[in-house]
């Protein structure tokens, strides 16, 4: 199976064999799949249970190693740092820190990307209001419901702004409104130039947003190619126009009959409204009528950083932005530095004080300190290093003391 300068994902021969505690074979999960997706490509995996998709998505990421064959991505091992820069991944369950909330959700993932403070800010603002978790960006995960947190979960996937995106039920969970909104978002990441990976038991959302789909059956592909050339029906026409009267039906039917026969079949009616386009309509009414909801609102234009596809000019200023920003923070934090660097011998002044009082020679130290202010003061440590010994001394002292007065007075403590 040869590759190509596009293609981004690669398998080849894949197999997987799960085996038991004495290594006997168990379930052979993948068996000699070859596949390959192309840069900018939309592709589905779809399968009934067991079919081997999560094992596929699995390897792909690395997190399995083939019992044979190979994967690539970008042309290198899915193990490889590099290539995981560039992947976002969006598991079927949503298992975030229920603690964090939605910032604090973004901010760790923008973290472990080691993305910059002002670039992290910037992308977890757009990425927020993208999804629609605006008015519950400062809630806990944990109390999101399952829709919400699937929202969450796409934005956590796209922090790093991947070149591919792999998506395992990206709609799962959603209400219409947010499987649309997910629906046109894989499309415009897409003319952008991004590679959508999805697996989905939702065939609708699969036909309408893939390219190509590829079916697995007991690990092996039974079928692959275009959503378009796969559902064509080549034995049948299809013919839509407005709304006709009756006679000129009645005389396209006989046209018909007479191309095709008496028994050619010939369905006449009004086509039908998705039910996903009616519900979008009847919402859209009354959020125009401004009604009041606790869920999680209509999300917004596909945030600016994931516009890579476009002008150059854009990206231009994109970087400019950036630049600037680290820049302004660059300087923040030098201030900071310095303004934390100040008061950092306030401490050890103050034990400095106290071990004086302790001692009781603060009149001498006072008097050490009026009559040297020509000469430079010594360092904080060694004035307290000196004052320290002075205090172990007069304790050593002390106790020598306490053990000569007990041996010159034996009697004492045999009295008592």
């Amino acid at each position: 199976m040869a590759g190509t300068d596009e293609s981004v994902i690669r398998l080849v021969e894949l197999s997987k064999i799960y085996k038991d505690f004495w290594g006997r074979q168990r379930v052979k999960a993948l068996d000699g799949v070859n596949l390959e997706v192309n840069r900018g490509e939309v592709f589905g995996l779809l399968g009934p249970n067991g079919s081997g998709k999560t094992t596929t998505v699995r390897l792909m990421l690395g997190l399995l190693f083939p019992t044979r064959g190979a994967v690539s991505i970008f042309g290198k091992t899915p193990r490889n740092v590099d290539v995981k820069k560039r992947i976002g991944y969006m598991p079927e369950e949503s298992n975030l820190y229920g603690y964090l909330n939605a910032e604090e959700t973004l901010d760790f993932f923008g973290r472990l990307f080691r993305l910059d403070p002002a670039v992290r800010k910037e992308r977890i603002n757009s990425l927020i209001e993208m999804v629609g978790l605006e008015p519950a960006r400062r809630r806990p995960v944990g109390e999101f419901s399952k829709g919400m947190a699937r929202r969450i979960g796409l934005a956590q996937a796209l922090i790093n702004d991947p070149d591919l995106l792999i998506l395992d039920e990206p709609t799962t969970g959603l209400d219409p409104i947010g499987a649309r909104e997910i629906k046109d978002l894989i499309r415009t990441l897409k003319d952008r130039g991004k590679t959508i990976f999805l697996c989905s038991h939702l065939l609708g959302d699969v036909e309408a947003i893939c390219d190509r789909i590829c079916i697995l059956y007991g690990g092996k592909i039974r079928t692959l190619g275009e959503v378009e050339e796969l559902l064509k029906e080549e034995e049948m026409t299809e013919i839509r126009a407005p709304s006709l009267p009756d006679q000129t039906v009645e005389q396209i039917q006989e046209v018909i009959k007479n191309a095709r026969g008496d028994d050619a079949r010939v369905d006449v009616g009004s086509p039908s409204r998705r039910l996903e386009e009616f519900f979008i309509d009847v919402v859209k009414q009354a959020r125009e009528e401004r009604m009041a909801t606790a869920g999680a609102e209509s999300g917004a234009e596909t945030a600016d950083f994931l516009r890579a596809g476009e002008e150059e000019k854009e990206g231009e200023e994109l970087v400019d932005e950036l630049v600037s920003a680290d820049e302004e923070t660059g300087e923040k934090e030098e201030e900071a530095e310095e303004t934390e660097a100040q008061p950092a011998r306030a401490p050890g002044a103050r034990d400095e004080g106290m071990i004086r009082e302790l001692v009781g020679d603060e009149e001498e130290t006072g008097g050490e300190e009026e009559g040297s202010e020509g000469e430079e003061p010594e360092p904080a440590v060694a004035d307290e290093q000196e004052v320290r010994k002075d205090v172990l001394h007069e304790l050593e002292a002390e106790e020598e003391d306490e053990e000569e007065n007990d041996r010159s007075n034996p009697d004492d403590e045999s009295g008592r």
